[in-house]
């Protein structure tokens, strides 16, 4: 409160927070335990649809506060990534640190976001035993959009370390 915040417990995060990011919201998530290495790999994300390459661009000029052609992961279920990427899942996938060919469908731009200018994409694939929240809330969102996907990024600000607590991620 003191920093003019207001505070609601929701009863059901992964609704709530599939339903800000079906009205186009960016959603911050800090929980569980903290992440160590080079990704944030859904414990300290930010989070948003991948449908929009506007979301990158907001992403990188207003939160990130990078150059504009830094790219974005997909997070995508681990049972439906072979669906969406080439080559995905792999062993390296969980830790986002494979680059797959997107999958072309003919007319889609649902991954505009998280697609980088050589149609290819950093996968990071999901599973329930990997991301206790980010799982539940990928099967959400591909109940609504049709493609298990998420844009995800580290929840920090430029040059700063990845948050380590509820207070930095407010701050």
């Amino acid at each position: 409160q003191a920093l003019g915040l207001s505070l609601r417990r929701v009863e059901d995060p992964v609704k709530a927070a599939a339903d800000l990011l079906e009205r186009g919201r960016i959603v911050g998530g800090c929980q569980g335990r903290f992440e160590w290495g080079p990704r944030a790999l859904g414990q300290r994300s930010l989070l948003a649809l991948p449908h929009d390459p506007a979301v990158r661009e907001r992403l990188n000029r207003v939160i990130k506060r990078r150059e504009p052609f830094r790219p974005f992961a997909p997070a995508v279920l681990e049972g439906r990534a072979a669906e969406l990427f080439d080559g995905a899942p792999n062993d390296m996938t969980p830790f986002m640190t494979t680059v797959c060919p997107v999958r072309e469908r003919p007319g889609d731009r649902s991954l505009a976001a998280v697609t980088h200018v050589d149609g290819t994409a950093r996968v990071q694939t999901v599973s329930p035993e990997s991301a206790s929240f980010l799982h539940p809330l990928l099967e959400a969102v591909g109940q609504r959009t049709g493609a298990p996907v998420l844009l995800n990024t580290s929840l920090n600000g430029p040059g700063e370390p990845i948050v380590a607590s509820a207070t930095d991620a407010l701050a």
